[in-house]
């Protein structure tokens, strides 16, 4: 009797340790030790402020305490902040989701450390617990039909990538770029699970929509991502029949559809102005053959051209930015449209422009912005190498070309389009799934570039597309699984269902 007993705790623990070692878990636990050490202890890394922090903190309460805090721009990451005791007389100066999550860290800041000052840790707290789970669910939906053997090398794959301290550094700064890593990465893996048929539909269309609304409306930028998602999730409407879930899919297409719109209307006037002078001066002018034929094309004063290469925020600059001169004869001449007709007229500027985007298309972490408190007694502008290689590899390795992209997305769509139509001529919605989210993905990686270069030429353009940068990452991870996988059928069958049945080399890379 004993030994039965000692033999049936024997086989619960060992059951307990194989679900705890699982590709899964082993990929966020991974994920957490990197962060907590880059984050949580000393020397700290975070990301140093390039100006923009006074968007979302003075509207939520804080404020910059550090004596000298101006001279700690771009050069050194700071940690505290002051909380406003009474009056804040600072309104939103733009709408984001982001401060639902700086509201949390600050409650729980209050809750646990001072009610006067704020430590950015705690928010990195927050988003760690975020992204830990976004790990764990997206390398369920990679490796759940995979051998133990298969999903491990996935695990070891996805902390590389994703531990990688590039994106991480965020998580201690104000930058949006933490909210869009994390929604992406919860967007991508409930897309995928749903596919995979794993965990219940309901559930992840749920996740899915909330991500997609978080992320739509966490900056200005990501606009068409609420679209984006709204269009190709139409092919969702079909992976189960009964009514209840349709109507709960067609009311989240709507409301990604509305956010996407909402997040477009409702860029302030402010923020309009610095992107569309960057635009002009960082884009139809930075690689015009003759700047003032340019300007004249949109009905402006050919004399403007004096402005070409000129950044929003210098100093001593060429003329007053915010001048109703300015308003009346610059700004008022062109937007976005004006512009994206201008480079369609001019392909050979647009190609240009492509390609300097292409060059900072796969920067996960911009050069500007140092990692380190000044106190740590770094260089000015000093950035960390814990736990980046994979971003080092990244920027060294990848081709700087718009047809390197191109290409990629070629290669990958095809390599899944034999399973797509396989699923499209079996009238199987479900198993079209990962085509949708894969040209999803792309296109909102693309979005993020085009949406760069139109609306703000190439000014601060390698943390503008850090959305193209992070879709390139997921769906290269997804790729590479596949090939680990060996198998491309695009078959969901569960991995248990398979039991001693061996794999069949010629079905290809699995997804």
């Amino acid at each position: 009797m004993i030994y039965n007993t000692v033999k049936t705790t024997l086989r619960q623990g060992v059951m307990l340790a194989g679900f705890r070692a699982s590709p899964a878990f082993i990929a966020a636990f991974g994920v957490l030790m990197i962060t907590v050490v880059a984050l949580f202890t000393a020397p700290y890394i975070g990301m140093a402020d390039n100006g923009d922090f006074f968007r979302n903190i003075y509207s939520n309460g804080l404020y910059f305490s550090k004596p000298g805090y101006d001279s700690q721009y771009f050069g050194y990451f700071v940690k505290h902040f002051g909380i406003y005791q009474y009056y804040n007389e600072n309104g939103a100066t733009l709408d984001s989701s982001q401060s639902l999550f700086i509201k949390l860290a600050i409650g729980l800041n209050k809750l646990l450390f001072s009610s006067t000052v704020f430590d950015i840790r705690f928010q990195a707290a927050v988003y760690t617990i975020l992204y830990v789970a976004a790990i764990y669910l997206l390398v369920e939906a990679i490796t759940c039909r995979m051998t133990r053997k298969q999903g491990m090398i996935v695990a070891v794959l996805a902390v590389f990538v994703f531990g990688d301290t590039g994106y991480t550094a965020y998580f201690n700064s104000f930058y949006s770029e933490s909210l869009v890593l994390i929604m992406m990465l919860f967007i991508f893996a409930a897309w995928l699970l749903l596919y995979r048929k794993r965990y219940n539909d309901y559930f992840l269309l749920v996740l899915f929509v909330i991500s997609g609304l978080i992320l739509t409306t966490s900056k200005q930028q990501n606009a068409p991502v609420g679209i984006i998602l709204s269009v190709l999730g139409i092919s969702l409407l079909w992976v189960r029949r009964d009514r209840i879930f349709r109507s709960l899919t067609v009311v989240s297409l709507i409301l990604l559809l509305a956010a996407g719109i909402g997040t477009y209307l409702n860029i302030s006037k402010e923020f309009v102005n610095i992107n569309q002078y960057h635009a002009m001066t960082r884009g139809v002018l930075q690689d015009s053959a003759n700047p003032e034929t340019s300007l004249e094309s949109f009905g402006i004063y050919g004399q403007y051209a004096i402005l070409k290469s000129n950044i929003y925020y210098e100093q001593y600059g060429t003329v007053d930015v915010n001048s109703p001169l300015l308003e009346k004869d610059f700004y008022s001449k062109y937007g976005f449209v004006s512009i994206l007709k201008y480079y369609v007229r001019n392909p050979s500027q647009l190609s240009s422009m492509l390609n300097v985007a292409a060059r900072s298309a796969f920067s996960i972490k911009p050069a500007a912005m140092g990692n380190y408190e000044e106190s740590a007694g770094k260089a000015f502008r000093a950035q960390s190498h814990f736990f980046t290689l994979y971003s080092l590899l990244k920027g060294i390795l990848a081709p700087k070309t718009f047809g390197f992209i191109l290409l990629w997305m070629v290669l990958v769509i095809g390599l899944y389009m034999p399973s797509f139509v396989k699923a499209l001529k079996a009238r199987d919605p479900r198993g079209m799934q990962r085509m949708m989210l894969i040209v999803a993905s792309m296109a909102i990686g693309l979005s993020g570039i085009l949406v760069s270069i139109i609306g703000a030429g190439d000014a601060d353009i390698s943390k503008h597309e850090f959305l193209f940068t992070l879709a390139f990452d997921l769906v290269s991870l997804l790729a590479v699984s596949g090939v680990v996988g060996r198998r491309v059928s695009g078959s969901r069958e569960p991995a248990a269902d398979r039991a001693g049945k061996i794999p069949n080399v010629q079905e290809g890379v699995s997804a």
